[in-house]
C-alpha cells in the first residue's frame, strides 16, 4: 500500500468518484463543516423529511460553535434534527465516562450545542449506549434512515472507533462492513494520537474503551461527508481515496459509498515524507 503514498496533492481523488474539496486551513474547514451541517438539514427537510437524522462527530472540534452562530444569524431552528454522536469513551467498569470529564464527547456537545442554542431550537443528541447497543440502530430505523453521516479519520483510518482488526487477525471485508454499534478497544496508536492532541502526551488520560456507531450505521446513511485537518493525515487520505478497500483502513471503504465527499485543508494534501525534527 505504500505506492498511494507517491500520490501527489493534485492527483487526489483523481480517478475515484469521491469528490475532493481542499480548503487553506483549519479555520475555513470549520467554516465549511458548520455550513455543511445546516445545509444539509435544509435540504433534507426540503426532500420531505419530518426528522432529519445525522451521525455526527466531535474530531475535528469547532463546528458546532460555528453552526450555533449560522443559526442565530439566520434565525434557523434545529428542533427537526437528531444528532447521533459517533462514539463516546468508556469508564473501566464499562460506563460512560462523566459529561464532566474534558474528554467527554457528551459534555462537548451540550457545551457548544445544545446550551448555545435557545431552548426549544436545539437538536437532540443521541450518543450509543454501552447498555443499550440496539437503541441508536432502533431510532435509525424509527426515522427511516441516517440523512449524512458526517466524521473525521482517525490516524489508524477509522471513522467513529471502528478500528482496523489487531495485527494477525483476520476479517472478512464484507464481515467488517457489518459491524454494528458495539464496545470497541481502542489500538495503540488511536489512544497515543488522541494523548497527543487531547492530554499533552498523557496516554494514561486516554481510556481503553469506547462504544461507537457501528461501520453499518455510518455505511448505511444516504450521504457520507468527511473531513480532515490534522497535518497527520496525509498518507491516510491517500489510503482512503486510492487504496485497496480493506479492514486494515476503515476509512477506504468511503470508495464504495454511493453519496461520498471530501473536505480536507491543504496541509493534509501534503506528501508524506521523512524528517528529523
Amino acid at each position: 500500500m505504500t505506492e498511494v503514498l507517491a500520490i501527489r496533492p493534485e492527483d487526489l481523488g483523481r480517478g475515484t468518484r469521491i469528490p475532493v474539496r481542499v480548503v487553506p486551513d483549519a479555520a475555513a474547514l470549520t467554516q465549511a463543516f458548520a455550513e455543511a451541517l445546516l445545509a444539509e438539514c435544509r435540504l433534507a427537510k426540503a426532500a420531505g423529511r419530518e426528522t432529519v437524522v445525522f451521525i455526527v462527530p466531535v474530531g475535528p472540534v469547532g463546528q458546532y460553535d460555528v453552526l450555533a452562530r449560522l443559526c442565530a444569524e439566520q434565525d434557523q431552528s434545529l428542533a427537526d434534527l437528531v444528532m447521533i454522536g459517533m462514539d463516546e469513551y468508556l469508564t473501566p467498569a464499562g460506563d460512560w465516562i462523566p459529561e464532566t470529564d474534558p474528554l467527554s464527547f457528551r459534555g462537548h456537545m451540550e457545551r457548544r450545542m445544545t446550551a448555545a442554542m435557545p431552548p426549544g431550537r436545539a437538536p437532540r443528541i443521541v450518543f450509543p449506549d454501552p447498555h443499550a447497543l440496539d437503541a441508536v440502530p432502533a431510532l435509525i430505523a424509527r426515522h427511516g434512515g441516517v440523512d449524512v453521516a458526517f466524521g473525521g479519520v482517525g490516524i489508524a483510518g477509522h471513522i467513529a472507533f471502528n478500528e482496523p482488526p489487531e495485527p494477525g487477525e483476520v476479517v472478512d471485508v464484507e464481515a467488517f462492513a457489518q459491524r454494528p454499534t458495539r464496545v470497541q478497544r481502542l489500538t495503540r496508536e488511536t489512544r497515543t494520537i488522541n494523548s497527543v492532541t487531547a492530554t499533552r502526551g498523557a496516554i494514561d488520560l486516554i481510556p481503553e474503551y469506547a462504544v461507537t456507531v457501528g461501520m453499518k450505521e455510518i455505511l448505511g446513511a444516504r450521504k457520507l461527508r468527511l473531513f480532515m485537518n490534522r497535518p497527520w493525515q496525509t498518507a491516510m487520505v491517500r489510503k482512503l481515496l486510492h487504496g485497496p478497500v480493506t479492514p486494515a483502513v476503515p476509512a477506504s471503504y468511503a470508495q464504495r459509498h454511493p453519496d461520498c465527499a471530501l473536505v480536507v485543508t491543504e496541509e493534509v494534501t501534503r506528501m508524506p515524507g521523512a524528517t528529523l525534527a
